[in-house]
């Protein structure tokens, strides 16, 4: 590392959590870190400390006077809110307020946040986990016992075969898929690819199986069928390790295999090929993302996809597993720590007695028993039963589906305090704004998408009269709670969040350094081993031997039997270049120039059909809302579906998204979204 290039810390952009450092050019530089071994960064690591000196930062605080936010002092902003939010607990109680958290954030500003709302007397606090992997984490806690990766990203380069289902690496997690996947397919992995589109992950497929968006219930359904049709399923795991057997045998004998790949819209030669491939393979690794998670069914879009796994085997062994790939920096880590509606730190329920009395002495407050408000259930609940919320480094007036309600719904709230780096759809209906830190001018731990924990280290100071993050919460917990929130900087917070987080008992900043440990790191656990890899070996982490078999039933995509018949169905996704709602990586100039990403892509037979040509320009809508984009006529989306990424305000997708939730883990329906296309005149 040169004289001059910063503090190493860790890239902010996606799950993989990559190192990065600020070298002398002010580019990002990747160092060999605990994941990117060789010191390699996708685009947005590069560009990622690009906009911390951008004119739109957020400097000095801002309250509401006469419908327009105007700058005053922190300590006037922090009265506001002391008194706005204080009146609201006297008058409806404290489940009156809505507490949004970050997975953009560190693991101590999540606990610290979590810890706030449930001294305050309120479960009501989520985050983004809520729009992404819910459904996964509800089927995997349930199942398992542990709601992440199986296994690690380093026994995986050893699989047979990867099996990624709704994912694509390639763009998503650039850094997992050119570091871990790509080599082991090179070297022989065969790689199966379930999506609707062909993009750069398909690329590398031996085979691919364009599901139809909604239909992987019975794409996964008929590959168990024809596991169990030819004898290929793994008896000795079934026999010692699951339950439920003879009623799951009874299920899948009833499926119609060529049937249920016609719904899926594959072939099913094509079908049973693949299947023989992943049963086959001495270690078959499984991969998953939002393509399976975000749907209305999304929870048991995930059962299906961990009884493929265990009727083969693939749980609990080197090289295999079922293999969430997360989305932003922090989703695992925003979780473990409690920023869950109806868990506390560690995944235990707040029902638990003994648990929230062990926090209780940790605290000094024991929290509330009944579980809280999911984050898509606090904004239906604005003006009504939620009458002030505080939004903590997250842009939900973007990021939530509908968002034309939701932009209505928060102007409905007695007070919406918002802690932000940039003015966005959210902070234009605040009555207080917050100028926090980024990224970049902080210090703390993230969670990445294989359980490792990492310090990120601060460049510099936040910009103008902002402050960092953990320095507001803490502000805020002692004016609203009255209870001690002093700590001496992160590590101390990290030193109580490991006290009451089981899975990161025995873990410390010393010994994470500038490696990782990865959890479960039980307390006297030895720091050299890096903690736990493969997850369920023996035992799952539930503490049972055996779990059982699950038959699901497939049910119809959200509105498909009221479609119009001229409807498309739209899904939606990542590109390299960009994340998450855009409102960063929007005012990177070099990010921006790299291509244009923001085009519906569209099948030239439904193209031809409705005159559009490439580059047109077409309007998309339904009952929720219309956006207008310019159209990519391609072969590579399947036909009777568009695609349109989420980065992009100015179309902003989500306003076409609907309010259907999952009724297991309360996730919307982001994949699956009826819409008409049209040229436009």
């Amino acid at each position: 590392m040169g004289g001059d290039d910063g503090p190493k810390s860790i890239c902010p952009f996606c799950g993989v959590g990559c190192g990065v450092l600020r070298a002398e050019s002010g580019k990002g530089r990747g160092w060999k870190g605990a994941v990117n071994r060789r010191g390699e960064l996708c685009p947005k690591g590069v560009a990622a400390y690009g906009v911390l000196g951008h004119d739109d930062r957020l400097t000095k605080p801002q309250v509401r006077k006469d419908g327009r936010l105007v700058a005053v002092s922190w300590d006037e902003a922090f009265s506001r809110i002391e008194t706005e939010f204080g009146g609201i607990v006297d008058d409806h109680g404290p489940s009156a307020l809505g507490f949004f958290a970050s997975s953009g954030c560190t693991n101590e500003e999540n606990y610290v946040f979590q810890k706030l709302a449930r001294i305050l007397g309120t479960n009501n606090v989520d985050n983004c986990a809520r729009l992404c992997h819910s459904s996964t984490i509800a089927a995997m806690q349930s199942r398992f016992g542990a709601g992440a990766m199986t296994n690690t990203l380093d026994d995986i380069r050893d699989a047979d075969c990867f099996l990624v289902c709704g994912s694509n690496p390639a763009e998503q997690h650039p850094i997992i898929f050119s570091s871990y996947l790509a080599p082991a397919v090179n070297g022989g992995t065969t790689l199966i690819h379930i999506d609707p589109r062909e993009n750069r992950t398909t690329e590398l497929a031996e085979y691919h199986l364009s599901v139809k968006p909604g239909y992987d219930i019975p794409l996964l359904n008929a590959m168990c069928a024809v596991i169990f049709e030819e004898n290929l399923e793994d008896e000795e795991f079934l026999r010692e390790r699951t339950s439920n057997v003879p009623a799951f045998r009874d299920f899948v004998s009833g499926i119609d295999i060529d049937e249920c790949a016609r719904i899926a819209g594959v072939k099913p030669d094509d079908l049973r090929e693949a299947t023989r491939v992943y049963v086959s393979a001495d270690r078959s690794a499984a991969f998953t993302g939002m393509g399976m998670s975000q749907h209305r069914y999304g929870t048991a879009n995930v059962h299906a996809l961990l009884n493929l796994a265990l009727v083969t085997g693939n749980v609990g062994k080197h090289g295999a597993g079922v293999n969430p790939l997360r989305g932003k920096n922090n989703v695992q880590g925003a979780s473990d720590v409690g920023a869950l509606p109806d868990v506390l730190p560690g995944y235990r329920p707040v029902t638990d007695a003994d648990t929230r009395t062990e926090i209780a002495n940790v605290w000094g407050a024991e929290p509330p028993a009944k579980p809280g408000l999911t984050e898509v259930e606090m904004t239906h609940e604005f003006g009504d039963e939620i009458r002030g919320a505080f939004v903590f480094g997250e842009n939900i007036g973007a990021t939530e589906p509908n968002s034309n309600r939701v932009s209505r719904e928060l102007d409905s709230l007695d007070c919406l305090a918002v802690q932000e780096i940039f003015p966005n759809e959210t902070t234009a209906h605040a009555d207080v704004v917050l100028p926090a830190s980024s990224w970049a001018e902080k210090a703390g731990t993230v969670t990445n998408t294989d359980r490792q924990v990492q310090r990120m280290r601060p460049t510099g100071d936040p910009s103008g009269n902002a402050r960092t993050d953990l320095e507001i919460l803490c502000e805020l917990g002692v004016r609203l709670t009255g209870e001690s929130f002093e700590y001496d900087g992160p590590e101390a917070v990290f030193s109580e969040l490991v006290r009451v987080t089981p899975q990161y008992a025995g873990m410390s900043y010393d010994g994470i350094g500038d490696g990782s440990q990865r959890w479960p790191f039980p307390k006297g656990a030895d720091e050299d081993s890096g903690g736990t890899g493969v997850l369920h070996r023996g035992r799952f982490a539930s503490g049972a031997r055996r779990v059982p078999l699950v038959p699901v039933e497939h049910v119809e995509p959200v509105d498909e039997e009221n479609r119009k018949s001229e409807s498309l169905v739209l899904t939606t996704g990542r590109v390299v270049e960009h994340f998450n709602s855009g409102v960063v990586t929007r005012r990177s100039d070099v990010l921006t120039h790299l291509r244009s990403t923001d085009a519906l892509q569209i099948h030239p037979d439904d193209a031809e059909e409705r005159g559009i040509e490439d580059g047109d320009r077409v309007v998309v809508e339904n009952d929720h809302g219309r956006i207008e984009a310019s159209a990519a006529v391609t072969p590579s989306i399947r036909p009777d579906v568009v695609f349109l990424t989420f980065h992009f305000a100015e179309r902003l997708v989500n306003r076409l998204t609907g309010d259907e939730l999952d009724s297991e883990s309360k996730i919307p329906t982001y994949k699956h979204v009826p819409v008409c296309v049209e040229k436009t005149t």
